[in-house]
């Protein structure tokens, strides 16, 4: 396989996989703020902001946004390099560049899913079409990842686009978990000003951004609080979508991809172990006392793998 083509494949999945977490992050911070038990999680401002933040593009606390502006800008803005039309657009030029290797039924579907968000009406999404357009993208990443595990062969090919699958994954999460933090990190502030308010509601939202919430509840069989949810995204092997469980299969596929038995010093096989073995038995109180570390340290981490794996199996 060509360099270029196993680059185009490794991306193909992570746009794919970038797109299904600012939708679902959209969906469920917009709509649950309308039920919320107080004036600040029911706030708009504080809502947009937070979604901003998620995706890179952060703004002061004092800062007016516009609605349209922001939900146009995440969902359809081509001009933004964090939208979910230019993940689907490259996506699809990913697929385009790799199609020999992938299967009919796959890049139909990612065929469909791109006409799907290049036609969706910019007028309808802001003013009454955000969950149908949040929903919709869903919908398709997941018979995207569906076609991914039946339609192809287990070989080098699913192993290269599970490995961008999955680094997304971590990183998407801990960007979630990031600006979750960053919430209720506000609310605490606000706590101490006087104003009456608990954060119990973000770790909810938190939860149901990653799709883990009633599993996490059923795990723990208690209430979200700020350690049982960060252990359970973060440190629990039995959750799919946890930070170290997505390491974990980083490291499988990797192996899989190279010939060595025992990792270089230095690989991408030994950074990836190095980075899982040191988080599969840290305690989350050992997290929590400097969260804000933890997680400029691991997303640093992230992309350095990501560009030693290119390094490695892409461009060499």
């Amino acid at each position: 396989m060509l360099a270029r083509v196993a680059d185009n494949l490794f991306w193909m999945s992570r746009y794919i996989e970038r797109s299904e977490h600012i939708a679902r992050y959209l969906r469920v911070n917009y709509f649950s703020s309308l039920d919320a038990p107080n004036e600040i999680s029911q706030s708009r401002q504080f809502v947009l902001r937070s979604l901003l933040f998620m995706v890179g593009h952060p703004v002061k606390d004092d800062s007016h946004v516009e609605e349209t502006e922001v939900l146009y800008n995440i969902c359809l803005n081509p001009k933004k390099t964090y939208s979910i039309i230019n993940c689907v657009k490259l996506a699809r030029e990913n697929a385009n560049s790799s199609r020999d290797l992938l299967s009919t039924e796959l890049y139909e579907a990612i065929n469909k899913f791109y006409h799907f968000v290049l036609n969706y009406s910019t007028e309808y999404l802001v003013t009454k079409g955000l969950y149908d357009f949040a929903t919709h993208i869903i919908e398709f990443t997941a018979i995207l990842k569906a076609k991914i595990r039946s339609t192809l062969l287990y070989d080098e090919v699913y192993a290269i686009i599970k490995l961008g699958l999955n680094m997304e994954r971590a990183t998407q999460v801990i960007r979630i978990i990031n600006s979750k933090y960053n919430d209720i990190q506000i609310i605490e502030l606000k706590k101490e000003e006087g104003v009456l308010v608990a954060p119990t509601l973000e770790w909810d939202t938190l939860l149901r951004c990653v799709e883990s919430y009633d599993m996490m509840r059923r795990f723990t069989k208690s209430s979200p609080n700020s350690i049982n949810t960060l252990d359970f995204l973060i440190l629990n092997h039995q959750c799919p979508k946890s930070v170290i469980n997505s390491l974990l299969n980083v490291s499988q596929h990797v192996q899989q991809l190279s010939d060595d038995n025992k990792p270089k010093k230095g690989s991408t096989a030994f950074l990836v172990n190095k980075l899982y073995a040191e988080y599969q038995y840290k305690y989350i109180e050992e997290i929590e006392v400097d969260f804000r570390t933890f997680i400029e340290t691991i997303l640093e981490k992230l992309v350095e793998i990501s560009k030693k794996m290119e390094e490695e199996f892409f461009y060499h």
